[in-house]
């Protein structure tokens, strides 16, 4: 007899989108040039500065998050500019390629997948270099799990005219991150993490220091010209066609948000992260990153086991859909996603799943085992 297969997003983006928000997207659209559509635009900045915890304005962009990062490339640099980027995985080196893309001077720091990268050592690079321009990093470098130290980073270059920029897309709502506290000068997001809304927009703020570096900047630039977009947001508008159903989607789920609080909806990503971490680590199952957040768990494929069978298994015989490494480490490890719209039932049915299947490809270990230690925490910190 055929069972009836429900899907389970357990991925880091898309993540799920609550009822409410999908259901926003079916009102009737409206024109983006009327007041009624620039009420709920400016509805969503002060939600989003809510989010980034900032003074700044925050600019809505319609692109995805790879889109907003070269918007802070090309708003900030011109070229011969010297930058450095702390590269620990895909996105990372993202921002190493797009800087490589303007000509930019690039110091590239690789890191291994997973490894930490400590204030000191940024310390050390910074003081040889005064013309350095920017520093790029990563809150939450997706692709590994691993979490930086902004806070960290942000200390060492507070008091230097270089500029910090940081990619928050998977990272912001699940592990703080206040810009202005932290001296962060280019702050960047999307909307399929945290923000609880179908990919396809993303946002970006800037500080003080930063907007003098984007009246400088000579990096060819037209749809992402942060002039043109604060020329806008003086009239409460975009300058170019707006994602509209999904801005009002983008209002729903700010409500959600703070309705429940900033700081509750980062302890609520503490608890499922620090639940699923206990339930791998009880199967005997080792971590990829050395500073795990609370965004996603990548866990090392076990000896023995076929990863891309395993993911396949979960895909499509249990109908929960964690997410592979990316390359070029595919099948090394996978990823489980505890991530915006989620519960704690959300962590035990990614965790039944990946028991079955790992049973299924042979590892021995006791059923439940997992279970037992994630609920322990789900339940003591409900």
């Amino acid at each position: 007899m055929a069972l009836i297969k429900k899907k389970y997003l357990i991925s880091p983006g898309p993540t799920p989108v609550p009822e409410s928000v999908l259901s926003a997207a079916a009102q009737p659209l409206i024109h983006h040039r009327t007041p009624e559509f620039s009420k709920i635009f400016m509805d969503v900045v002060h939600g989003l500065q809510y989010m980034f915890q900032t003074k700044q304005d925050v600019y809505v962009m319609t692109s995805s998050g790879t889109g907003v990062m070269e918007a802070a490339v090309v708003n900030i640099l011109s070229p011969g500019d010297e930058v450095i980027v702390i590269n620990g995985g895909k996105f990372g080196n993202r921002w190493a390629c797009l800087c490589r893309k303007y000509g930019i001077k690039t110091r590239d720091i690789k890191i291994e997948w997973g490894k930490d990268y400590p204030k000191e050592k940024l310390h050390e690079e910074v003081s040889n270099r005064p013309e350095l321009k920017a520093v790029f990093s990563t809150l939450s470098e997706t692709s590994t799990g691993a979490i930086y130290d902004i806070k960290g980073y942000g200390e060492v270059l507070k008091d230097r005219e270089t500029l910090f920029v940081v990619d928050g897309i998977s990272g912001i709502g699940a592990a703080p991150c206040p810009m202005d506290e932290w001296y962060i000068d280019v702050l960047i997001a999307g909307s399929q993490k945290v923000f609880m809304v179908p990919p396809g927009l993303s946002y970006i703020a800037f500080s003080q220091k930063a907007w003098r570096s984007v009246e400088e900047s000579s990096l060819p630039k037209f749809y992402f010209d942060a002039r043109s977009a604060k020329q806008s947001m003086r009239k409460k508008t975009t300058p170019y066609s707006p994602g509209i159903s999904l801005i009002v989607q983008q209002k729903k789920a700010l409500e959600i948000i703070q309705d429940m609080g900033l700081n509750n909806l980062i302890q609520h990503h503490c608890v499922l992260g620090k639940a699923t971490r206990s339930g791998v680590r009880a199967l005997r199952l080792e971590l990829l990153a050395e500073n795990p957040g609370n965004i996603l768990t990548a866990v090392k494929t076990p000896d023995g086991i076929d990863g891309f069978q395993l993911i396949d298994i979960m895909h499509n015989k249990y109908g929960v859909y964690i997410a592979g490494p990316q390359d070029p480490h595919k099948g090394e490890f996978f990823r489980i996603s505890h991530l915006g719209y989620m519960s704690r039932f959300d962590i035990i049915i990614a965790l039944s799943a990946l028991e079955m299947a790992l049973s299924e490809l042979g590892y021995k270990f006791e059923f439940g085992e997992s279970l037992k230690a994630a609920e322990k925490i789900l339940k003591e910190d409900s």
